[in-house]
């Protein structure tokens, strides 16, 4: 039995008290330290279930990503490693927020696609990051991702808004918890239209669709970053599939150690 959600309701969609504190505190600080290249809002649907994914660079990328979806109507909902609700007091401030929690390369990881069913059902929008994680790539581009995003929209066919996104590794850099308060640093995040998955409907149950369903989103966030960095991706993408890195956590701190 999938587990039940409210509908979202407020202004932002999908806000709530704990949402509107948080955002009144981080989005002036956020203002502070960053300036904002914003494109593509227009492709954001104000309401029903919608489902946004982005690139992953850094721990900032959740803040940036929130407030660039907030300003424009929505109120997301992430799926965060369950280590971080258990921190005190910033456990329940996400809980209180409507975030959930999911505890990552373990069984009960695939709780994390019944709530995000049940989030979606209700006409909330849910956030993801198709990598899991943060990019493992030396120059910061998308990697090889995991086949959830694809799950899910197949399941759902809610529409799927691309969100390529550059900068926030300059004001926190990759695995790294410093600031860069000065000079400001431009977060791009630009939002592309709807994603096609239709190929794929009803093969979720396929690992190959899945697999053929996930490059394609990949390729369409990739070929957006192209565009805002000005460069070309790479001609091998970064597989962590078949890379002796840890799949999860801060891989630097663990070579350092």
């Amino acid at each position: 039995m999938l587990p039940a959600y409210d509908p979202p309701r407020g202004k932002p969609l999908g806000t709530n008290a704990t949402f509107k504190i948080c955002a009144s505190i981080l989005i002036p600080i956020l203002n502070l330290i960053t300036r904002r290249d914003w494109q593509g809002a227009k492709n954001i649907p104000a309401t029903g279930p919608v489902i946004v994914i982005s690139n992953h660079l850094s721990y900032l990328d959740v803040l940036v990503f929130a407030q660039f979806l907030y300003k424009n109507g929505r109120a997301p909902r992430f799926l965060g490693k369950e280590s971080i609700f258990k921190v005190p007091f910033v456990g329940k401030i996400l809980l209180g927020a409507g975030q959930i929690p999911v505890s990552r390369e373990s069984p009960d990881a695939s709780k994390a696609l019944d709530n995000a069913l049940a989030v979606l059902r209700v006409g909330h929008m849910f956030g993801v990051y198709p990598e899991g994680t943060l990019t493992r790539d030396p120059d910061g581009w998308p990697m090889v991702a995991k086949t959830g995003l694809a799950r899910l929209a197949i399941i759902t066919r809610a529409p799927v808004i691309p969100i390529a996104q550059w900068g926030s590794q300059d004001v926190m850099p990759t695995y790294s918890k410093k600031i860069k308060i000065f000079p400001r640093t431009i977060i791009h995040l630009h939002a592309g239209p709807p994603l096609d998955f239709s190929p794929w409907f009803g093969k979720e149950n396929d690992p190959e669709a899945l697999t053929q369903a996930t490059a394609y989103a990949m390729g369409v966030l990739t070929s957006m970053l192209e565009e805002i960095r000005g460069e070309k991706r790479p001609a091998n993408i970064f597989d962590p599939h078949t890379s002796d890195l840890p799949r999860t956590g801060n891989f630097k701190r663990k070579s350092q150690s």
